[in-house]
């Protein structure tokens, strides 16, 4: 069970700083709802209140979601522009072996991995990620680019490792940041759209590569998979340094709001799961944080979870060549990936849109894996190129169950450093499933890749079955908390005399239960 100190009352929340102490008054004045009003006018406070959180809710998503979501479309890119200049005279330049490139996807995500806990830990600690994020993201520009100078194995294998310490801080940062402005039932549909992000990357990327790969050939002296790097790594560095004036911070020390707004940012993500949500508060900090972490066996099941799905999905590093078994050209196939990807797309969206206004999350996240599944077994089966394409489309969209591990994880880790901890260890954790997935795709087991496709829909088994796990373990939870202070109803209507703010508090502790 979560630790009681990650479980407090509501006056915590308010003690962020001696500046919102001293306005706290006025601020009082336009967030105190319902105390000693008519039933009328309560209800009329009451439409006033839900307005006034649609508006910052809509100022947060102008502010945050667009800007993360368009930095981690850049991120797939990067990281994957290497799939494309594949086909256009990377290994051939390089002198690589098949094992070679293989080994240069993989190298990636070991520096990945290393990096990703502390980073979040130090986000966590330093509480600026309008600073943090759009820094890293410029520094992974810059090296990406950098690819465009190497010259043989050993020097690409260098570059990628640094890209992987480079992206580190990123992804589980800016589910940090998700975490830490939208509430439980908002937040799967956001992470939906940032993770539709890497996905219309991998719609767009193959325009974008078809584009460059087919106009800058030889252009300055230059091989066109170089200008691919050299390109997209510049406009990576321009979009970080223009985020840096759009990313705000944490709700309790942004300037992007009003004292009233903050006030409301903190005060029902509070009401929302109970906790506080300003840094020392809570009684714990990074070390506190890791422990609790490290002995939650949650945190381990949607590791185990997260990295099975991973490994399920890591065809979409092989795309373009996979897509190259139907027997088009190389400018043809970069194309064609725009299709499986765009559905991908509205899968993700729409999977999340109804996990949120239902509130459930085991079944949309099996369902979609369950499809993909079919997919790798049509792939297996038949040589018919138009089973083999339409079995690209249900395999895509099984991006949609992906994204609900990580909406889930965050919906179930309390408290602020756990958490930071929890879904960096959690997201470090799976990309041993992309070093492992990086060697699952070799050109010798095309062009049917049957043993690939085996080993992709076993790990999706693991993945449905973590989850269903899960469900047990966080159904038990609720029971216990059900014991401990009585149903949600019950605990409501125990609370109907206290006086606004007592209410507040006591339901925030009381009435929080984990999402299934």
């Amino acid at each position: 069970m979560s630790n009681v100190n990650e479980i407090v009352a509501l006056p915590a929340v308010e003690e962020a700083t001696a500046k919102e102490k001293m306005s706290e008054k006025k601020i009082d004045g336009d967030l105190s709802f319902g105390a000693g009003v008519s039933p009328v006018e309560k209800e009329e406070e009451d439409i006033d209140y839900v307005a006034m959180e649609k508006k910052l809710v809509r100022k947060i998503d102008l502010r945050i979601l667009i800007c993360i979501v368009l930095l981690y479309l850049l991120n797939y890119l990067d990281r994957n522009s290497i799939s494309a200049a594949r086909l256009k005279g990377l290994e051939q330049d390089l002198n690589l072996k098949d094992q070679e490139y293989e080994t240069a996807l993989s190298i990636l995500f070991v520096g990945y991995i290393l990096l990703q806990i502390p980073s979040n830990l130090l986000l966590a600690h330093i509480g600026r990620p309008r600073i943090y994020i759009p820094s890293v993201v410029c520094v992974w520009g810059i090296v990406s680019a950098c690819t465009a100078a190497t010259h043989n194995f050993r020097e690409l294998v260098v570059v990628r490792f640094f890209l992987g310490i480079s992206e580190a801080a990123f992804f589980p940062g800016a589910l940090y940041l998700l975490s830490r402005w939208y509430t439980r039932r908002e937040v799967a549909k956001r992470m939906a759209v940032l993770y539709g992000g890497s996905i219309l990357s991998n719609a767009v990327s193959g325009l974008i590569s078809a584009g460059i790969l087919g106009n800058m050939e030889g252009k300055g002296g230059i091989r066109g998979w170089q200008w691919l790097f050299i390109i997209e790594g510049a406009i990576t560095v321009f979009v970080a340094f223009c985020s840096f004036f759009i990313l705000p911070d944490f709700p309790h020390n942004s300037k992007m709001l009003t004292p009233a707004e903050r006030k409301l940012a903190v005060q029902r993500l509070a009401d929302d799961a109970g906790e506080v949500l300003i840094e020392g508060a809570e009684g714990q900090g990074p070390k506190e944080g890791l422990i609790l972490a490290a002995k939650d066996p949650i945190v381990w099941l949607f590791a185990l979870c997260l990295t099975a799905t991973t490994t399920g999905v890591a065809f979409n590093q092989f795309f373009p060549t996979i897509v190259g078994t139907l027997g088009y050209n190389n400018i043809t196939t970069l194309i064609i990936t725009f299709g499986p990807w765009g559905w991908a797309f509205l899968a993700v969206m729409t999977n999340a849109w109804h996990a949120d206004k239902t509130g459930e999350r085991t079944w949309h996240l099996c369902i979609p894996l369950c499809v993909g599944i079919i997919g790798f077994i049509i792939s297996s089966v038949t040589t018919n190129l138009g089973a083999r394409f339409f079995a690209l489309f249900i395999e895509a969209q099984s991006y949609a169950g992906y994204v609900l591990v990580l909406s889930w994880m965050s919906n179930s880790i309390r408290g602020t450093y756990k958490r930071a901890v929890g879904l960096a260890a959690v997201n470090c954790i799976s990309q041993l499933g992309n070093i492992a997935g990086s060697y699952v795709w070799p050109s010798k087991w095309g062009p049917s890749y049957w043993r690939s496709n085996l080993i992709s829909a076993c790990c999706f088994l693991v993945a449905i079955g973590t989850a269903l796990v899960i469900r047990l373990v966080l159904v038990r939870r609720n029971r216990d908390l059900d014991r401990r202070h009585g149903t949600v109803e019950q605990v409501q209507a125990g609370n109907e005399n206290l006086e606004e703010a007592q209410q507040r508090a006591m339901s925030a502790r009381q009435t929080y239960r984990y999402l299934i």
